[in-house]
């Protein structure tokens, strides 16, 4: 018996809209983070590993696998979990790429319609040391729903078999330890009402800044392999002494890690950022992928793709709401070691070069 195939549905028309609102919120969805799935008749519709949310209504971006033999992949310890290629419905995979690397976490998940993003409202909260407490308290706003938190684990099989402990009490929402947030449900409408119940739970406001100096910016920038961000909103990090020190002091969270990187320059006052660029070729080291120039705004390499840049502004909105003087819960330099070593984030940054080249 042939799979049906729920594309030519409403429902799944649904769910593409969904998708796409989701993606096309910055403070939910940054470049390829995050995926949403939908159920039925044994298949999950699940986003393509290296594809945007956003294009949801635009382009072919979900693959379809079968569930229960991934669950059981999953559950036995089956190498093949991670990837999840084995499990694709191929006569209806015309996108032709991989699953997300989050598929067996969705898989796991018994609810029909599940939505992953990496809120940054979530993130600010859920990278602190007091992260129990304040959770619990801002979750009280929407007592009927049944959450759970979530230990950090690297994205794909260790972070699904977290996952897959919790989903047997069928949470509505889980919140992801230095990651993000899942919200789950029957429906495309109860999954949508529950984001935004959530949203307005956690929400926080960012700390005001001045406005970054351009000008100043593209001075020091020049001759050198940096230009000032395009989004204004993400200079916001070199615009305040506790955002400086917040995105300083470690790495909050995968995707910048994946992106950016593990380290942020620091151009000294009167240094342009040729002079650091010299300085670090004299040393063998690598420049990294995003300098603050204090009080005036900050610097992208020019090898950066729009997936590259739109995680500076993210990052810009994470440590906004992260309140002054709060402990920070970073990730370890093992954490980093395993994301900037890991085979499935290099095939998406692949993607994301790939579609950097594409004409518009």
């Amino acid at each position: 018996m042939a799979t049906p195939d729920l594309r030519h549905t409403e429902l799944f028309k649904g769910f593409l809209r969904l998708s796409s609102e989701i993606g096309n919120d910055i403070l939910k969805t940054q470049g390829a983070g995050g995926n949403t799935s939908i159920k039925s008749d044994g298949v999950m519709w699940v986003k393509a590993s290296g594809t945007w949310l956003s294009k949801a209504d635009a382009e072919d971006i979900m693959v379809p696998v079968v569930v229960e033999p991934l669950v059981a992949a999953l559950r036995e310890g089956d190498p093949r979990a991670e990837k999840s290629t084995d499990f694709v419905v191929s006569d209806l995979n015309s996108s032709g790429l991989r699953p997300s690397i989050e598929t067996s976490f969705h898989a796991a998940l018994k609810s029909p319609v599940v939505a992953h993003y990496h809120c940054v409202n979530a993130i600010a909260l859920a990278v602190l040391q007091d992260r129990d407490a304040i959770l619990a308290a801002r979750m009280k706003a929407v007592s009927d729903l049944k959450w759970v938190t979530i230990p950090y684990r690297r994205p794909g099989t260790p972070l699904a078999r977290e996952i897959e402990k919790a989903a047997s009490s069928e949470p509505d929402v889980l919140i992801l330890f230095n990651h993000g947030i899942i919200v789950c449900g029957d429906t495309i409408e109860e999954v949508s009402n529950r984001i935004q119940r959530v949203t307005n739970a956690l929400t926080g406001e960012a700390r005001r800044t001045e406005t970054a100096d351009i000008d100043a910016l593209a001075v020091i920038a020049k001759g050198s392999g940096y230009h000032p961000a395009h989004d204004r909103e993400s200079h916001s990090v070199a615009l305040s002494n506790a955002n400086q020190e917040i995105a300083l002091g470690g790495s909050l969270y995968p995707d910048h890690v994946i992106f950016l990187g593990t380290e942020i320059g620091v151009l000294t006052q009167d240094e342009s950022a040729a002079d650091l660029e010299a300085a670090l070729h004299r040393e063998g080291r690598e420049a990294p992928k995003m300098l603050i120039v204090p009080g005036k705004g900050i610097l992208l390499s020019t090898t950066l793709t729009a997936g590259g840049e739109v995680m500076a502004r993210c990052l810009a909105e994470v440590v906004g709401r992260i309140p002054e003087g709060q402990s920070v819960a970073y990730l370890s330099k093992d954490d980093e070691y395993e994301l900037t070593h890991w085979e499935a984030e290099q095939y998406r940054q692949a993607l994301d070069r790939a579609s950097a080249r594409q004409p518009a």
